[in-house]
This record gives C-alpha cells, sequence and structure tokens, in this order.
C-alpha cells in the first residue's frame, strides 16, 4: 500500500511535486536531499522539481524572518501567502533545514540569491532560537507576541532551558559549531565569499592553500576588509557576494519589497583600486580577479534603514510596514517603549530613523547572564489607546527597535514586527 501524506512528503512521488506542504523540518530536510541528488546526478527532472519547491517557498510561504512553517498543526507549511505573526510556528529547526537547503540550491547553481536567503534566516530565523548566554531556546519563531500567547508547546511565553522535544537545542548546539563552512564557496580557481564574518581561513584551491583574513564588524555596518595572507595558486579569483539587500531585493521573488527611496551603493577595491563588473553576469557575485599575497581587498556596502511591505496576498500584513537594516529585521518590543503597547504602534508614512549604537539588553531570563550591546534604531510613531468610553487616543512617542533575534530577554511582552501604517489598506 502506498502511504499518501503531505505531512510527510509523501503525497504525490518526487517528480510531481509542486509545493512545500507538510511538517516543515521533515520538508527542509528532504528538499536539501532532492538538491544534492540533482547536484550530483545533474538530473533535469530533479533539478525542475526543486527549483520549483524553492520558488514556492520563497516566493509564497516564507517569513521576513527566514522562518518557514505557518501552522501549529502538525508544524507545517500553510497554503500559499498564509503567514500569520503571533500564530507562525517559524520553528527553529526549519530555519536550520532551510540554512541546508540554500547552501545546496548554491552548490547546485552558483547564485548569490540562495546565500541571500541563507543570510536572512541565519541572522533572524535561526538565532533568534538561543538566547545570548547559549541557555535557553524557542521551539516556535513568531513575528509579533502578545506576550500571552503561548506559542512554546509546553505553554510558556519565554525561552526554555529544555524541552521534552528536545530537537531544537541539541539542532542548533550542532549547527551554530559548523556556520565557519558557509562563509566560503569554492569552484575550479574561484572562491566564492558568501557570508562576511570576522575570520581567518584556509582554502584549498586546485590543491593548493590560500590564506585569507577577514575583519569587519557586519552585519552592524557595511565594511569589509579581505587580506590575502598566502596564495600558492597562479590565476584565483575572489567573487564578491553583493547582498540582495543592497541591490533593492529583499527576497529573491515579489513576496516582500522595499517602500521607502533609498538606493544604496557599494564599492569593492583591490589595493585602493576600484572594481567594477555586471552583477548580473555574474549570478550576483562581483569577481576580483587573479589575487595575490599581499592584496587587500576592500568591500563597503551603504546600510541604511529600510522599510518593507508584504505582497497584498498576505493577510496579517495588509496596510502594515516592516523594519530592516542590513541583513537584520528589526522588532519593538513593550519593555523599550515605556510598555506601551507596540502591537497598536502606526509607524509614519515617510519615517525618519537613527541608529542607537551600544544600546544595552539586560538578559533577565537568565539568573546572572550579562547585558549585551546591539544596535538599535529609533524612530517616532504613533501608539493607539483606547479609554473606557470607547474613545481613541493617539500618543506620539519614540519608538525604540532591536534585532529581532535579540527579543524576549526581558521577560514575555508585546513584540512586534509588521506595524500599521497605511490605514487605508486596511479597508480593501
Amino acid at each position: 500500500t502506498h502511504i499518501r501524506n503531505p505531512y510527510s512528503q509523501s503525497q504525490a512521488p518526487i517528480l510531481e511535486q509542486k509545493e512545500a506542504v507538510g511538517h516543515a523540518v521533515r520538508a527542509g530536510y528532504m528538499y536539501a536531499g532532492i538538491a544534492d541528488v540533482a547536484a550530483l546526478t545533474k538530473d533535469s527532472a530533479y533539478m525542475k522539481v526543486i527549483d520549483r519547491i524553492f520558488e514556492n517557498i520563497v516566493g509564497k510561504k516564507y517569513y521576513l524572518t527566514g522562518g518557514v512553517g505557518a501552522r501549529h498543526a502538525g508544524e507545517a507549511f500553510g497554503e500559499n501567502y498564509e503567514l500569520p505573526n503571533m500564530t507562525a510556528y517559524n520553528e527553529t529547526c526549519a530555519a536550520i533545514s532551510m540554512v541546508y537547503l540554500f547552501e545546496r540550491m548554491f552548490l547546485l547553481h552558483g547564485e548569490s540569491k540562495y546565500i541571500d536567503c541563507m543570510e536572512r534566516t541565519l541572522y533572524n530565523g535561526v538565532i533568534s532560537g538561543m538566547s545570548m548566554d547559549g541557555g535557553r531556546f524557542f521551539y516556535p519563531n513568531p513575528l509579533s507576541s502578545d506576550g500571552k500567547y503561548a506559542f512554546n508547546a509546553d505553554g510558556n511565553t519565554t525561552r526554555q532551558p529544555w524541552f521534552g522535544c528536545a530537537c531544537c537545542p541539541s539542532n542548533l548546539c550542532r549547527f551554530i559549531p559548523s556556520v565557519p563552512g558557509y562563509l566560503y564557496g569554492v569552484k575550479d580557481n574561484n572562491i566564492y565569499v558568501n557570508l562576511f564574518a570576522g575570520n581567518t581561513s584556509t582554502i584549498k584551491v586546485n590543491g593548493k592553500d590560500v590564506v585569507l583574513e577577514e575583519t569587519t564588524e557586519y552585519p552592524w555596518n557595511g565594511d569589509i576588509k579581505i587580506a590575502v595572507k598566502k596564495s600558492g595558486v597562479k590565476n584565483a579569483n575572489l567573487l564578491v557576494r553583493i547582498p540582495g539587500w543592497v541591490r533593492n531585493q529583499v527576497v529573491p521573488s515579489d513576496l516582500y519589497k522595499y517602500s521607502d527611496a533609498e538606493k544604496p551603493a557599494y564599492t569593492v577595491t583591490v589595493n585602493g583600486k576600484a572594481v567594477e563588473a555586471d552583477l548580473d553576469a555574474n549570478k550576483g557575485y562581483l569577481p576580483v580577479k587573479n589575487i595575490k599575497k599581499g592584496d587587500v581587498i576592500r568591500i563597503h556596502f551603504d546600510m541604511p534603514v529600510r522599510t518593507v511591505v508584504a505582497n497584498a496576498k498576505v493577510a496579517d500584513d495588509k496596510g502594515k510596514v516592516a523594519v530592516e537594516r542590513g541583513p537584520l529585521v528589526y522588532c519593538a518590543e513593550a519593555v523599550d517603549n515605556q510598555n506601551e503597547p507596540v502591537l497598536r504602534a502606526v509607524m509614519a508614512k515617510k519615517p525618519s530613523f537613527s541608529l542607537v549604537d551600544n544600546y544595552s539588553i539586560e538578559n533577565k531570563e537568565t539568573k546572572g547572564a550579562p547585558a549585551f550591546k546591539v544596535k538599535a534604531i529609533s524612530t517616532l510613531a504613533h501608539i493607539l489607546d483606547q479609554k473606557k468610553e470607547g474613545v481613541i487616543s493617539v500618543k506620539v512617542q519614540n519608538l525604540t527597535l532591536i534585532p529581532y533575534y535579540a527579543w524576549n530577554h526581558r521577560g514575555a511582552n508585546q513584540m512586534n514586527v509588521w506595524f500599521y501604517q497605511n490605514l487605508n489598506a486596511l479597508d480593501k
């Protein structure tokens, strides 16, 4: 007998599958496997299937934070454009499975858009699953919270030290040490610079060692320096990823788009000389050719605060706007905002933002855990309130936003990623 069940992605033979369905973690692992088979066998039918599934995920089933799995029921993908915020499941393990899938899609096609997705998922939907001290964990990762709805399976509204079903803590502990393996890729004599982080790496190119030393504070700013410490290869090239967020593309689909007029610029120089190339012709990478020992490559990305709107088909984000800077999605918590209801905050039509350096976040959830610092964002907003008589009052106040991954270190309270902005859109 054939078991046909979307929960386990067995609703149809692999070559007939059209969209991402069922248990989001199982799905991510299986899709990663399909991508591996496609790459290893160069089977065009498998390639078509995994391309179709990838496009369905990032085009219709992908949260702004890079998480997947809209439903608590079956820990599953929902229908197309079914992306509720407060009840989002977005299991930490499902985010990790997406990193596996996106890395393999990059290995299959060599295009930067897959790393753009990987970076979004990694810096938002994965690391939100672990507290900054590494001792407490989220199972689901919702995009808004009223401080009461218990989204964790054990009925809790804060990160927990452990779970009866302990896949997420152990998966994170396995995954985080593997992150260095995602920074670079190699094909022939090309080194792909995919993720940006401080590191010294020895990379084998055609059997010989290339040693790169990278210095950066990314994602807090867009300045990156890569020094070539050693190169035994005659004609090695560095392919520098110019991220989608620099190129005005939130995701490689029409699911989200920037709603401001910013046009970030970028520069890449080698030993002070500018390097330019057609990014589209190079699959989103900027080639720095024939690197040699002693070369210093400097990369600069403008990193303005951006506003994002969702596709009109996403019901829960209608008339709303989200805030990003670089690869980071931001959120507001009541605790940073005079305990006002941030779920009822209305963002200005053309908001202006200022950065708050070294904003300190106490870690009240874990006894003795140190405070940590982030770059916060401040903007003027309106907070709606309703008095007993039913009259709506409007309070103008500064809204402080912190990176999404840093929320919930100070107890259960309101948190929000998508803010009301265009009230007229709610009439439609």
